[in-house]
């Protein structure tokens, strides 16, 4: 094995998992992306092994700070790790986060099972290297009767690797339906957002619709209608907006299958649009859901991505009642939670509402937050009563 010497180390023993190129003590030479390197510093101190990238800004990706073989066992007892902490925090058994990258000391893998099927993500040249190995270990402990394998994310194309979907095991007759509380989920994870569902959302989605209860809502960017079928659980008549024809058609299927098809209406529609003409109508709303995309893809973008956000939220608390709730979510982790509360108190000064905090929340516990690696934290939602 290589070794790479470091110029700076002092991120590395905060904790952090990541080596920039420009802390390297120099370029290095002969080494293939991917492979398999051995981190010193200056005085030749062992300070981990991980995976290179010389094409990549994050030049390496630490796999252990400790001295020991990178084998199948290693792998095995990582992902028997990140079991035992879900076993610990999860109440949810049937569709979970298994592997969350480097929150679970994985780098570039991403895991998801759906009761028997394991929607998988390999993010980085080094995984894709080593994912021979770690596939037997999946198969083994789970037998799922389906893999899909998801490499689409944009990230693979800056590690130098190609985007692809593709089923390794099983067919598309054997896509699961998961319980989500009280709903019932069709997951695609071929061809749905993300891995085939967002299960970053599930402990929030539960606890707003025990706010809710009863009334008229809203659900923008309601994707596959998750938040409207929990709050129609509760009573709510809800009405979901998308602009994607296949997640309204979604989102109405999955209604039927509910059986909330008289609480449940969806429109393919702007969702800025929608609310710029419902605020017009001076229509109002006992609670809305505002869950986008991520509007900020790189820290250059932030200012416009803020504006976006502003907009949203203002027309979100301008349709409400008075008392109403607001669900607001950001996905996008270069926008701070520091940066979304203050875009929040804004947000109510432009719609001209005072606006309380009932309460500031995360992504769920299947998608740990490693307090030494910011950016595994990515996900802010807030619960807000608008007066």
């Amino acid at each position: 094995m290589e070794v790479v010497r470091l110029n700076r180390t002092s991120r590395l023993l905060g904790g952090h998992l990541w080596v920039f190129s420009n802390e390297l003590a120099a370029s290095p030479k002969g080494l293939s992306p991917g492979e398999l390197v051995e981190l010193r510093d200056r005085k030749d101190a062992f300070m981990g092994t991980g995976y290179i990238n010389p094409r990549s800004l994050i030049a390496v990706r630490i796999l252990t700070r400790q001295k020991e073989t990178i084998d199948q066992d290693f792998f095995r007892r990582r992902i028997l790790e990140a079991l035992r902490y879900r076993e610990s925090f999860l109440k949810e058994k049937g569709a979970f986060r298994v592997i969350f990258s480097e929150a679970d000391f994985l780098p570039g893998l991403i895991v998801d099972k759906y009761e028997r099927c394991l929607s998988v993500q390999v993010l980085t040249a080094g995984m894709e290297r080593l994912f021979p190995i770690i596939f037997p270990i999946l198969e083994e402990m789970f037998s799922p009767s389906v893999v899909v394998l998801r490499n689409d994310s944009p990230s693979r194309l800056l590690e130098g690797l190609k985007q692809e979907k593709k089923i390794l095991k099983g067919g598309q007759d054997e896509f699961p339906v998961i319980q989500e509380g009280p709903v019932s989920i069709p997951v695609d994870p071929l061809s749905g957002q993300k891995t085939g569902f967002f299960l970053d959302q599930r402990e929030n989605r539960t606890a707003f619709s025990e706010l809710a209860g009863e009334g008229e809502g809203l659900d923008l960017f309601c994707y596959s209608g998750a938040w409207s079928m929990h709050l129609a659980k509760k009573g709510a008549r809800m009405t979901g907006i998308d602009q994607s024809e296949g997640a309204i058609s979604q989102a109405r299927r999955n209604a039927e299958l509910n059986n909330l098809s008289g609480s449940c209406s969806f429109l393919k529609a702007d969702v800025f649009g929608f609310l710029k003409s419902r605020v017009e109508e001076e229509s109002h709303y006992d609670f809305v859901v505002a869950d986008p995309p991520a509007f900020v893809k790189s820290g250059a973008k932030i200012k416009e991505a803020v504006k976006a956000y502003r907009e949203l939220n203002a027309g979100a608390m301008r349709l409400l009642k008075r008392g109403g709730l607001l669900a607001t979510s950001s996905c996008s982790y270069h926008l701070s939670r520091e940066l979304f509360i203050e875009m929040l108190r804004v947000s109510a000064k432009d719609a001209g509402r005072q606006v309380r905090v009932v309460e500031i929340r995360s992504q769920a516990k299947d998608h740990p937050v490693l307090l030494s690696m910011p950016e595994t934290e990515y996900l802010k939602c807030a619960f807000l009563e608008v007066e």
